[in-house]
């Protein structure tokens, strides 16, 4: 244990957006205490130097990425990793007692072959990847609760899951008529330099990319199909929009029941996350803002019902770097410690 019996964490990756964005939060948690930030690329260089709007606060090297230090000095550890990674170290991790959040493709995917056939990567860890949980809270807080290794939702499955699950779960549309039409701010895109990202390229423009073969896709149809209870496909494209934060994710999907209106759903979706801090179902005729979520752990959905064509549209909004990536693992950190699961997250955004 660290310092008045906090829980020693270390983030491997500190230096992307994921990684500054858990060590800002970590910074709020009142169980925890940073004690290692790893990366290979910034090894050697202080985190201060990358981010210094953080030097007053945190005064950590970023180290070697070494499993016997991080071991050492951590009882959790986020891995915040360029996929086909975090697989290499995760073993070792799970073998020495620690937790294990992996915020990477790795070990979101309950059949390897799928991981394979999408992110070309051959794996030799399959019976640790079998023991990992898929990391949305929202569907599987009690399997979150009982594991040593997490597989943390993509952004855009995130956004995606919220709206669909009680669709699915409920049997209350078709699922293959499922459409997702996602936007999202450039930040998903990571830190390093890509020209697509260029404000010159980005602003005052919008494009589809990754259509019909995004790599999101498989993992968004997997949950669909645990939720179904069969298997499922879905049609996602995502878009790139000129702004820093924010995913939209609108779902359209035709409905089983034409009778079905509006305020029906709602109440189908308000029943469905009770017990959920995180997810705010809005009122009838509100339709989600991606302002709403940004600084905030926060999922909105609003809710329609296009009673001409029978069917059901929901909107999504989130913060991809929180509810989308570091948020969601500190949330499903909170489920295994068994501490209360809005602990050191932020409720609100700044608004405007």
């Amino acid at each position: 244990m660290g310092d008045m019996g906090r829980v020693s964490v270390g983030i491997v990756g500190a230096s992307g957006y994921g990684g500054v964005q858990l060590v800002r939060l970590l910074q709020d948690h009142p169980k925890v205490e940073l004690a290692y930030l790893g990366g290979e690329s910034s090894a050697g260089k202080t985190f201060a130097d990358l981010y210094p709007h953080l030097a007053h606060q945190v005064d950590l090297a970023i180290e070697p990425v070494e499993v016997s230090t991080i071991a050492t000095r951590c009882q959790v550890v986020f891995l915040s990793l360029p996929n086909g990674l975090a697989c290499q170290i995760t073993p070792t991790l799970i073998e020495k007692g620690l937790m294990v959040l992996d915020l990477s493709a790795d070990y979101r995917f309950f059949d390897l072959e799928t991981y394979k056939n999408w992110y070309g990567t051959e794996r030799s860890d399959r019976q640790i990847a079998a023991k990992a949980v898929y990391g949305l809270p929202e569907l599987y807080r009690d399997r979150i609760a009982d594991s040593q290794l997490i597989g943390c939702p993509g952004c855009y499955p995130t956004a995606s899951l919220l709206a669909l699950a009680p669709l699915l779960k409920q049997g209350l549309i078709v699922p293959e008529t499922a459409i997702i039409d996602a936007k999202s701010g450039t930040s998903g895109g990571g830190r390093q330099a890509k020209t697509g990202l260029l404000l010159a390229e980005a602003d005052n423009s919008l494009a589809a990319y990754g259509v019909a073969r995004h790599r999101h896709i498989p993992e968004i149809e997997q949950i669909c199909s645990d939720l179904a209870g069969h298997e499922v496909m879905v049609q996602f494209t995502p878009h790139l929009i000129p702004m820093v934060r924010g995913i939209l994710a609108t779902v359209y999907a035709t409905l089983r029941d034409p009778g079905l209106v509006r305020d029906d759903l709602i109440t189908i979706f308000k029943a469905f996350y009770r017990n959920c801090p995180w997810v705010t179902i809005c009122d009838s005729g509100v339709y989600p803002q991606t302002k709403w979520a940004c600084g905030s752990n926060l999922c909105y959905i609003g809710i329609e019902v296009d009673q001409r064509t029978g069917r059901a549209i929901v909107m999504s909004a989130i913060d991809n770097l929180i509810k989308g990536q570091a948020g969601q693992a500190i949330q499903c950190l909170n489920i295994m410690m068994g501490w209360e699961e809005t602990l050191g997250l932020p409720r609100l955004a700044f608004y405007p």
